[in-house]
């Protein structure tokens, strides 16, 4: 525990750098500069809307009884172009209620972080906060009855209402000790959600956090590292979780000069990745040294008979490496990473060149073998508003052979999630669901396609009259039986 005097020191100089980030936030934002994640596509909705009876072409099945929830950054009071990034935008919930057949709702609501609630002249919302920022943008889930909007680097997750309505800022009841992730991953076996947590100003630790079917924490584990590496997700298998320490890490140079979003390509930091056993200690970790890259997004993985563990990953040449307003890089393939806890090597092996990202399994299948991988093709490198972007992948690892579904030119998909159906019996038996923007038309589609058909027509299209702006993560969140 600090002493008073280290609590005033630490406040003095944390007063001192907001100064000098306030100065510096204020040259940029006095640049007349454009920001392609505040124009074209990517240009914020204005207003909170709700939209009944919406138009349906094809037939939602019956059976699909719940909502389709997407987030994303949506700045909530004008925005500095020169000062943006599309990471910290304020937080977007959207979604869409399925019922008997029919499209009941659209609605779409801002996340009540302190600047949301001032900008739309609104007392503050309840919970504590954690950290620098209590933003939220970048996932949305269902977990333990309630659901929660997710951000990495510090902030406390949202539990949001039935009608996308904010909550409070709740660190899962109290139980919560630092900030939490954009990515969990839920156990099969036992209902649990593993995660790698990190905290925006923390260089030296990160933490392995367990929260438990009901929704408690029940394990923060603090992990030893160096320079404050940006851990956007990790991965489970049926003894492991999958740390991934990658060369993106903090970047105080960054910071001070004003922009939001401080973390910065890092070529002399260590790539490796590790092998914690799930209620192991910080010195039972396996690490395992990696050719350098970025993964925001793992598939899946599992282990084999023989003792390896497989990840599957899109993984970028470089990430951050000069643009200050989002992510870019030139390669993006599909990899399937062999990790050797024995020889602590990692093997790279590329399942398909092609540029993609947003990798979903069904996952009913996380950290078992699996068959099939569902991808969002970026032949931009990472540019989700990228006009050429209009197909999904379906990936089958055994057969070693690709599907693409192609919406049309002027047709932009983002992430689409795989949903079962509750008689399946192959493990893409199912739909996938997601938004897919219609240029031309400024209009957008909830897009049901059948998994095992996936070449074919959607199954049905659910028009929304205004275009929703690219975002981040979604799910399906069923009703309660």
């Amino acid at each position: 525990m600090s002493s008073p005097i280290e609590t005033a020191i630490r406040a003095t100089v944390t007063k001192g750098l907001g100064a000098v980030v306030g100065f510096n936030r204020a040259r940029l934002a006095a640049r007349k500069t454009s920001n392609p994640y505040l124009e074209g596509i990517h240009k914020p909705m204005e207003a909170e809307l709700t939209l009944e009876a919406l138009a349906v072409t094809g037939s939602i099945p019956p059976e699909l009884d719940g909502r389709y929830l997407r987030i994303g950054p949506n700045p909530a009071a004008p925005a500095s172009p020169a000062a943006y990034h599309w990471f910290t935008g304020d937080g977007m919930v959207h979604g869409v209620r399925l019922k008997d057949g029919q499209a009941l709702w659209y609605r779409n609501r801002w996340i009540r972080s302190r600047a949301v609630s001032q900008a739309l002249g609104e007392p503050e919302a309840p919970g504590p906060r954690n950290g620098l920022s209590d933003t939220v943008n970048t996932n949305i889930l269902g977990h333990a009855g309630d659901l929660w909007a997710l951000v990495e680097a510090g902030g406390y997750p949202v539990r949001l209402g039935e009608d996308l309505q904010t909550l409070a800022h709740d660190p899962f009841g109290g139980t919560l000790k630092g900030g939490f992730t954009a990515h969990p991953h839920r156990d099969t076996e036992t209902g649990e959600m593993h995660a790698i947590c990190y905290e925006g100003p923390e260089l030296n630790s990160i933490r392995h956090v367990v929260v438990s079917p009901e929704g408690r924490v029940t394990r923060e584990l603090s992990i030893p590292v160096r320079n404050g590496p940006s851990i956007h997700d990790s991965m489970i298998t049926r003894n492991y979780v999958i740390i991934l320490d990658l060369p993106v890490t903090f970047s105080m140079k960054t910071l001070l000069a004003g922009h939001p979003f401080p973390y910065r390509w890092n070529p002399d930091h260590r790539a490796r990745v590790g092998l914690l056993p799930k209620t192991g200690t910080a010195d039972d970790i396996i690490w395992c040294d990696v050719a350098p890259c970025y993964v925001f997004h793992p598939c899946n993985g599992y282990e084999t008979a023989d003792g390896k563990v497989i990840l599957d990953v899109c993984a970028h040449d470089t990430m951050f490496d000069g643009d200050v307003s989002g992510p870019v890089s030139s390669v993006t393939p599909f990899e399937r990473w062999t990790i050797d806890p024995v020889a602590r090597s990692v093997d790279r092996h590329v399942i398909d060149p092609d540029g993609q990202e947003f990798p979903r399994p069904n996952e009913s299948r996380i950290g078992k073998p699996y068959r099939f991988a569902y991808t969002m093709s970026l032949p931009a490198g990472f540019d989700a508003a990228a006009p050429d972007q209009t197909r999904l992948f379906k990936q089958d690892l055994e057969a070693g052979t690709r599907q693409v579904h192609d919406f049309g030119t002027g047709h932009l998909p983002g992430e689409f999630v795989f949903v079962p159906r509750s008689t399946a019996r192959a493990e893409d038996d199912g739909w996938l669901m997601g938004f897919v923007v219609d240029l031309s038309n400024e209009a957008t589609d909830l897009v049901i396609l059948n998994a095992d058909d996936f070449e074919g027509p959607p199954q049905a299209s659910i028009r929304i009259p205004h275009r929703i702006p690219p975002g981040f993560h979604g799910n399906w969140a069923p009703s309660e039986a």
